[in-house]
């Protein structure tokens, strides 16, 4: 199954100058990945810089358009038959936590992946699923299908457009665990007040997509069966 794949990451990134280096170190050149696409939307901090590497291929985006516009833009360059999915201000990622990302795609176990990362709320790790995590495996024509018709999709609500997408087409969801693998929370690398403004704009995005209803049924949906493996 494995040769039969190939795949294309994708890594939307806005003011993460000081981030993105540490994460294309472990992307590029990884024995899996066969194409790393950079979009940087609309920064104002060097981070375009930070990613104009060789193998990279760059998109630059002017203005700010969102989490979901740089993505729709990276997914219609893409080449590979599947896309990963990573946010850029990862921490603790390695080779191997790709790898591991990636596997039940490439051995057919899954049709698509989700991370769970090690500093996700309690309740997702109690439960086995962060249902708006950012880093995904997916085939690329369904996340290019997915945002086809979606140029008014918020930013902070892909990742639940996204779901829906693949409970809708039925697909086979593997949780992936990353404990040793974390991201900065907003208030950290935007401070008390502006993060906690970015953390209302994500719920507000969300809720303008889902009713808080579907947003349960997403969960219940995605969780791992009890006698899945971790």
């Amino acid at each position: 199954m494995e040769n039969a794949i190939t795949i294309s990451c994708v890594i939307p990134a806005y003011n993460e100058a000081g981030r993105i280096g540490a994460l294309l170190d472990v992307v590029l050149g990884h024995r899996l990945v066969s194409q790393v696409i950079v979009v940087d939307d609309g920064s104002t901090d060097g981070t375009a810089a930070g990613a104009a590497r060789p193998g990279v291929e760059l998109v630059s985006l002017s203005p700010n358009g969102g989490k979901t516009a740089a993505v729709r833009a990276g997914a219609a360059i893409a080449s590979g038959s599947h896309i990963m999915l990573l946010d850029a201000d990862l921490h603790g990622l390695t080779r191997a936590h790709l790898a591991q990302l990636l596997a039940p795609v490439l051995a057919g176990e899954a049709e698509a992946t989700i991370s769970l990362r090690g500093n996700s709320p309690l309740v997702w790790r109690m439960i086995g699923i962060d249902y708006i995590s950012g880093e995904r495996v997916l085939p690329a024509d369904l996340l290019r299908s997915a945002l086809r018709d979606q140029a008014g999709l918020p930013g902070f609500a892909l990742e639940v457009h996204l779901n829906r997408w693949w409970l809708d087409k039925g697909l086979r969801l593997s949780v992936v665990r990353w404990p040793d693998v974390t991201n900065p929370v907003k208030s950290a690398k935007y401070g008390l007040v502006n993060g906690a403004k970015r953390d209302i704009t994500m719920l507000r995005d969300m809720f303008r997509v889902i009713s808080l209803r579907e947003a349960c049924t997403q969960i219940l949906r995605m969780r791992p069966r009890p006698d899945a493996p971790r």
